[in-house]
């Protein structure tokens, strides 16, 4: 009867361990495929079919599109139209775009010695400093295109997926031992510290005391800026977590870079919706839907954004119109988005040791 049951659990739980391990290719995001398959498939005769896609992708300018399967198949016809948009300046930093590529290519690097890997992950590299301000941010596209994307991009994750890259390549981490450009390197090395002190100068003062950031900022006088019709100025709650990740992780940093993160650890500490869980359900109309729910067993959440006046949190619809829950915007802004985050999560339970370390370390 044990035997019997053991191998019940085997077998039901064996399809929910292994399904995501069993997908084919195809089945699977580019990220996934470019991030987390096996450390052995890369350099695989299926890696070098994707490699040569990003390859064919990559835009004169350096950078990649986004939101772009390169791994799915391309017939002939495919990738004659892709060769004539070499020229397209829709090469962006947004949802991981040019920074996963990047990433991927300097793997398969590691795995070929292939020189056109290589060339690509510089020219990458030389688009990405090409592209900083000369005070320290990123725009979403390069070259500059009007409108809100040439705010100082915070927005998911951008800046900070930057400034990781960068980090890599300074501090010769294996990825990235390769490049060895003099050059390259030291602009490399120029463009992270400036990347740094642009996260200070744009970080939100209340009152004297730094808080946490906006998505986005104007690229001249570093404000909170708007990006699209419900992305308004505001706190982040989302963009803020990364940012702090890359201070807390600076060695010996300097008194300004603490009095940064902790005022802005306190701030999320104090700006968390306790016990609170965003779920999804099926609405009267048999639709799929999402709503917040308070549940003593919840853990903790932040919003997406703050108003810059009250600190409460709001959502909004395509009307720019603040309201203070989901119900009273409409399904598709309600379901197309992520209005709340758990990000900032990570960041407060790193903070006690991180603190203890900057302890020790200013005593002395």
């Amino acid at each position: 009867m044990k035997t019997f049951c053991i191998l019940s659990l085997i077998l039901f739980f064996a399809p929910v361990l292994t399904t995501e391990a069993q997908k084919p290719l195809t089945d699977r995001s580019w990220a996934s495929v470019a991030n987390d398959m096996p450390e052995a498939w890369y350099g695989s005769e299926a890696s070098l079919r994707i490699a040569d896609n990003v390859l064919l992708y990559q835009r004169n300018a350096g950078g990649w599109p986004k939101n772009t399967a390169f791994h799915l198949p391309l017939s002939e016809a495919e990738k004659d139209k892709i060769r004539k948009e070499k020229e397209k300046e829709d090469a962006i930093f947004d949802n991981g775009a040019t920074t996963t590529e990047i990433n991927f290519l300097a793997k398969m690097y590691g795995k070929t010695a292939n020189p056109a890997y290589r060339a690509a992950v510089e020219k990458g590299l030389r688009y990405i400093l090409d592209a900083q301000y000369e005070s320290g941010g990123w725009p979403m596209f390069y070259p500059l295109r009007k409108g809100y994307y040439t705010h100082i991009t915070f927005n998911d994750n951008a800046h900070y997926r930057l400034l990781k890259l960068l980090k890599e390549v300074n501090d010769r981490k294996p990825l990235f031992a390769f490049i060895t450009d003099p050059d390259l390197l030291a602009r490399s090395q120029k463009a992270w510290e400036k990347g740094i002190e642009i996260i200070l100068k744009t970080q939100i003062v209340v009152d004297g005391r730094p808080t946490v950031w906006c998505a986005q900022h104007d690229a001249k006088t570093f404000l909170p800026a708007k990006a699209r019709s419900y992305e308004l100025p505001s706190f982040s709650g989302a963009e803020s977590a990364g940012l702090l990740t890359l201070l807390m992780g600076i060695k010996n940093p300097s008194p300004e870079i603490i009095r940064a993160v902790e005022g802005a650890v306190e701030w999320l500490e104090t700006h968390k919706l306790k016990n609170t869980r965003w779920e999804s359900f099926t609405n009267a109309d048999g639709q799929k839907d999402r709503r917040i729910v308070n549940d003593p067993a919840a853990g903790d959440l932040w919003a997406r954004f703050y108003d810059l006046e009250t600190g409460q949190p709001f959502v909004c619809d395509r009307d720019g119109i603040q309201k203070s829950s989901l119900e009273e915007i409409g399904y598709e802004r309600r379901n197309g988005y992520s209005w709340y985050t758990d990000a900032p999560e990570k960041v407060l339970k790193a903070y006690p040791a991180w603190k203890a370390k900057i302890s020790r370390t200013t005593s002395k």
